[in-house]
């Protein structure tokens, strides 16, 4: 599918807790070991990054362990320049351990291919690797506990921008309280990596709203500008 034909998908114009603390302290010593082989070898060594969906795949860390069938490690290219970070896995998600799947992960693909961005060339993650009993938000404590997972994914990777997609994702990143449409269309930087972020809505928002694509082709575009150091 052409470029124009990705634009028109996307409606834009087309012109000329409960805490196991014994593994707590387990998961907070091997990440500090980690983080020193990642520092001295200076490379994403596959082990450490075996390591780290280990810890994840292991981890009680808050309730929602007790009833996970998968959890949601996250999938992409580790040397993403794009970071793109939702809010939590859904019931399909978690089904197939992988995160953006269905018609919000479809329009996710059409919104990256309206600027010329495959989905293989991303990485994609959440806020959240388990999924919330019927898809609710996340609560306070359950992010906190996996947070550091998500900092260490973007420590490895190295994104040069995070896309932050919907209000979950935003708040929780920025640490802050303002709606998504306030919090979209201006450049942050992720306090924990220093690392260039962009705000946007969430590709189900725009199955709901699809008047609302053309913010988010703004959105991108800027992302886009930040990236390249247009801006």
């Amino acid at each position: 599918m052409a470029k124009n034909a990705y634009l028109g998908a996307m409606g834009i114009p087309v012109w000329k807790s409960r805490r196991n603390l014994p593994f707590a302290k387990q998961i907070e010593q091997e990440m500090i070991a980690s983080d020193s082989i990642f520092e001295e070898s200076g490379a994403e060594t596959i082990g450490e990054w075996e390591l780290l969906q280990q810890q994840v795949a292991h981890c009680s860390a808050c309730d929602l362990y007790h009833n996970r069938k998968n959890t949601v490690f996250g999938v992409g290219n580790l040397q993403a320049d794009w970071m793109i970070v939702g809010e939590a896995p859904g019931e399909a998600e978690e089904a197939r351990g992988e995160p953006f799947v269905g018609p919000a992960g479809q329009m996710l693909t059409q919104m990256l291919l309206a600027i010329g961005i495959s989905r293989e060339k991303v990485f994609i993650a959440n806020i959240l690797k388990c999924r919330p009993p019927e898809n609710r938000d996340p609560k306070q404590d359950e992010v906190n506990s996996c947070q550091h997972f998500l900092i260490r994914q973007i420590n490895m990777i190295k994104p040069k921008i995070i896309l932050a997609v919907g209000r979950v994702a935003a708040q929780n990143l920025l640490h802050s309280k303002e709606l998504i449409s306030r919090i979209r269309g201006n450049t942050y930087i992720l306090e924990e990596t220093q690392t260039p972020l962009i705000a946007t809505y969430h590709p189900a928002y725009l199955l709901r709203s699809p008047t609302e694509k053309s913010k988010v082709w703004a959105d991108l575009v800027l992302a886009k500008k930040v990236l390249e150091g247009r801006l």
